[in-house]
């Protein structure tokens, strides 16, 4: 049994979460081996986030006063508190996945800065790419007219050095002789 000082600590750890996180998403890791919850907990810190399975009624005095006492008072059953400071998408597709491999999880419910998410809501934001994704993606969005132009300047280069002349554009073809006209008598 937890003393009170412990409980404090819990409160206020889960709160100090609470107000750092950009995102909290509510599922769940009872019934999952070890192993597998190990797994899942250094997936979601590499991610820049953090999982927390405690008494629904710690989960309940943190979020007293908070933007996601909504979500978390009042809860039943077995929970965990997944929060991401870093990647909100991130987190929540390591939830999606674990739940794809291990079936007992769920990701049930969540908050996106201020905005109460749905299951729905919080499905699709884990099917979302993760940040360094979408930087990936962009940045090569940007380079691509840099790389073209550089793929075209190194061409005309090997051209001049073999001593080849550049490639003419598209020549038109001869003009057709005018048809000759039939006299009518």
């Amino acid at each position: 049994m937890l003393q009170r000082a412990q409980k404090d600590t819990i409160i206020e750890g889960l709160k100090s979460d609470i107000d750092k996180a950009r995102a909290i998403f509510l599922t769940n890791l009872i019934g999952v081996s070890s192993n597998d919850a190990v797994k899942v907990r250094k997936e979601i810190r590499e991610k820049g986030g953090k999982i927390i399975v405690t008494r629904n009624t710690l989960f309940g005095l943190a979020a007293k006063g908070t933007k996601v006492e909504s979500m978390l008072s009042g809860l039943k059953g077995t929970n965990a508190v997944a929060f991401a400071f870093e990647d909100s998408a991130g987190v929540a597709k390591v939830l999606k996945d674990a739940g794809k491999e291990l079936e007992l999880i769920e990701l049930r419910a969540g908050f996106l800065g201020d905005r109460e998410l749905t299951k729905a809501e919080v499905l699709e934001l884990a099917s979302l790419p993760s940040r360094d994704e979408m930087l990936g993606t962009l940045l090569a969005t940007f380079m691509a007219p840099v790389s073209a132009f550089a793929r075209v300047l190194h061409a005309i280069n090997e051209q001049k050095g073999s001593g080849e002349e550049a490639a003419p554009a598209e020549e038109k073809p001869a003009e057709e002789a005018p048809a000759k006209e039939k006299k009518e008598d």
